[in-house]
């Protein structure tokens, strides 16, 4: 048979397998046929190149709205940036436009503006702010129309759910079939150290990572595990920065309780000393560690080989990016006089897979197809994307990168496509990039060129059956 497209000469990364040599056959935007001596009308070589399914990013932030401000990437930007680092199924938030918005109506709102924008494929997670009886009554409806998973969050004014509040939450989540995805962090703790640290005079960028310790994370992710437990709801812990946290996470996983973790890379590879490194109060740079200012705050090194080993033994389960982009110069520079108005986020949707190559299966810290787990398979698996997305396998979309393990690069803000005036890794070495990202058999990118057409995204229904 005659096929659309052919892979040649693919050396597949399976992570259940390892690796895989054969070609790819693409028909009609699925994979047809992995196998050798396939014959297509078009061949795309993948001598020398690693072939992984399309990441999944489980959690980015594009065109967010943050108070006064809105995140620096579009879904046209920040989706063409996810192209190129070789992430072709993006997960996102539905937040209500305003207080008591029926939740299908913001979803509406969410899809219609990402459908002829994102270049990547694009679910979302609905995020709820209240738990009031009308609201709880609206998740089967949310469920029912793609959208199977729901953000709680234990801190923030206007998003935070008192305990009381995230059980009705969670039982009406679990009821209904759902998976709760909480930001944990205890708004007790960070109240009470952010007092503590005016009344001392202390809101320079540097005394950040101070009105966040990493105990309010501990304690945050271990009550919410209990409350989860509680209610038999199956949870999913975003953001994991901390040692005490992945602990937490591992041992609700040891009880035999549905909870995963999810990490990021600036866990991975940033500390803290990159904002109090930074800032000095005589200093014509005091703002340089605003550009690293996020929640949860970057922690210390023991947390991130911590990190590291519990994404080895399979205690955290994904790598999200968390891309939150703000300009330092326009947004994150409000925060000159105090810390408290920094908007806080980082960009990181396009290195995600190039920065866990380098620094995780290069290091030996992962193996390659743990990294295929991590940052393609579990996700999909976990938000009901899988089989369709997340694995290369016949009858999934042809959601295709060719990643070229040899290729070497220094990280530079101009080398990226977010749509953002700074990188947190400027600097870093590189070995290992994405030369070609396919989507549905479509070549977004090619040998590092766009090659693509806007708009080509598409929502994909999620489940959790």
């Amino acid at each position: 048979m005659m096929l659309d497209c052919v892979i040649k000469d693919a050396t597949l990364v399976v992570p259940a397998a390892g690796l895989q040599r054969a070609d790819i056959g693409i028909q009609h935007g699925k994979i047809a046929a992995i196998q050798d001596h396939l014959v297509g009308r078009e061949t795309i070589s993948a001598k020398g190149m690693l072939v992984i399914p399309g990441g999944v990013d489980p959690h980015v932030h594009l065109e967010m709205p943050a108070g006064k401000l809105i995140t620096s990437d579009t879904w046209e930007t920040g989706s063409r940036a996810a192209a190129f680092g070789g992430t072709t199924t993006v997960i996102d938030f539905v937040e209500p436009t305003f207080p008591g918005q029926a939740l299908l109506a913001s979803f509406a709102e969410r899809k219609k503006q990402a459908m002829g924008s994102s270049v990547v494929d694009f679910g979302f997670h609905m995020t709820l702010c209240m738990a009031d009886e009308s609201t709880l009554q609206q998740i089967p409806g949310v469920i029912a129309a793609g959208v199977p998973s729901f953000k709680l969050y234990t801190t923030y004014a206007g998003f935070r759910l008192d305990d009381a509040s995230l059980l009705l939450a969670l039982e009406a989540i679990g009821a209904a079939g759902g998976l709760a995805l909480v930001h944990a962090e205890s708004d007790a703790i960070i109240q009470h150290a952010t007092q503590r640290l005016q009344a001392a005079g202390r809101l320079a960028v540097r005394d950040f990572p101070d009105s966040r310790p990493a105990m309010a994370e501990v304690e945050a992710i271990e009550r919410v595990l209990s409350l989860a437990k509680y209610t038999g709801t199956p949870v999913y812990i975003v953001h994991v920065s901390t040692q005490g946290g992945a602990a937490a996470v591992a041992r609700a996983r040891q009880s035999g309780q549905q909870s995963w973790g999810e990490t990021c890379p600036q866990y991975l590879l940033l500390d803290k000393s990159r904002i109090q490194g930074a800032d000095s109060r005589d200093s014509a740079h005091s703002m340089d560690g605003a550009k690293f200012v996020c929640c949860p705050p970057l922690r210390e090194q023991a947390d991130q080989q911590a990190i590291w080993s519990s994404l080895h033994s399979g205690e955290l389960q994904t790598i999200g990016s968390d891309h939150c982009a703000f300009n330092d110069h326009g947004q994150k520079d409000a925060g000159r006089a105090s810390f408290l108005d920094i908007p806080s986020g980082l960009p990181g949707i396009e290195l995600r897979l190039a920065l866990t190559h380098t620094y995780g299966v290069l290091q030996g810290r992962i193996t390659l197809p743990q990294w295929v787990e991590l940052c393609c398979t579990s996700p999909a698996k976990i938000f009901g994307l899988h089989p369709q997305k997340g694995e290369l396998a016949v009858g999934a979309d042809a959601d295709i990168v060719l990643f070229d393990p040899a290729r070497k690069a220094i990280v530079t803000q101009a080398m990226l496509h977010e749509n953002v005036d700074y990188s947190p890794y400027e600097g870093l070495a590189l070995t290992g990039m994405v030369d070609t990202t396919l989507l549905r058999g479509n070549v977004l990118v090619r040998n590092g060129a766009w090659a693509g057409q806007s708009g080509t995204g598409k929502f994909v229904m999620g489940s959790r059956n």
